[in-house]
């Protein structure tokens, strides 16, 4: 078995956290993916509540608005839910910290946490990474033709994609420029962003 998989045989969930400032059909189309490829029983969009790689970076939206984006974009897709675990907790969002609440949770559950290409290179720079990887397996989505760059001597399950390059930082200057996101953002995230009069303002 792979990384992280140390003989629990109850649900099989998929861990997949993220910003989500604003959610795209990139987002759902990974999970979606990865739930079939891996047989997972649920995929959990995990909506950071402070997110710890982009603080100071830029400003980043509330996290009510984030989550209800994504709850509206997961709303009607089977296997996929919004989680506001994070955002419960409260503070700077680690993913060693969820995993130990969903395990609480049900301790025979099966984890499986999704990363890019990119953070899953950055991963060892993650809060307790050890831990990270003995209470989960570690999936990175791949795009074809696009050799991952992962870290030595970590084990992943990789999971190919659909190649999409959407990017959240022209989403958001799509919104500000009064451009369509049409077929790039769920239609319900949409509405709800727009109903929050999300990204209207240029970032200081």
């Amino acid at each position: 078995m792979v990384s992280g998989s140390d003989g629990r045989l109850g649900e099989r969930l998929g861990v997949f956290g993220g910003t989500f400032d604003p959610p795209h059909v990139g987002h759902l189309v990974a999970a979606i993916n990865v739930r079939h490829e891996l047989g997972l029983d649920r995929v959990l969009l995990t909506v950071a509540n402070v997110p710890w790689q982009k603080v100071g970076s830029r400003p980043v939206s509330p996290a009510g608005d984030r989550l209800a984006m994504v709850e509206a974009a997961v709303a009607d897709v089977e296997g996929l839910e919004a989680s506001a675990l994070e955002i419960a907790r409260g503070g700077e969002s680690y993913t060693i910290d969820t995993l130990e609440a969903l395990i609480d949770e049900d301790p025979t559950r099966s984890l499986f946490v999704i990363v890019g290409q990119d953070a899953a290179a950055g991963m060892p720079t993650w809060e307790r990474c050890d831990e990270v990887r003995r209470l989960a397996t570690l999936v990175v989505v791949e795009r074809p033709g696009v050799a991952p760059d992962l870290p030595e001597g970590w084990v992943f399950e990789r999971v190919q994609v659909p190649r999409l390059e959407i990017s959240s930082t022209e989403l958001r200057d799509r919104v500000r420029d009064g451009r369509p996101l049409d077929y790039l953002v769920p239609a319900g995230a949409i509405a709800c962003l727009k109903a929050r009069r999300l990204y209207r303002e240029p970032c200081p």
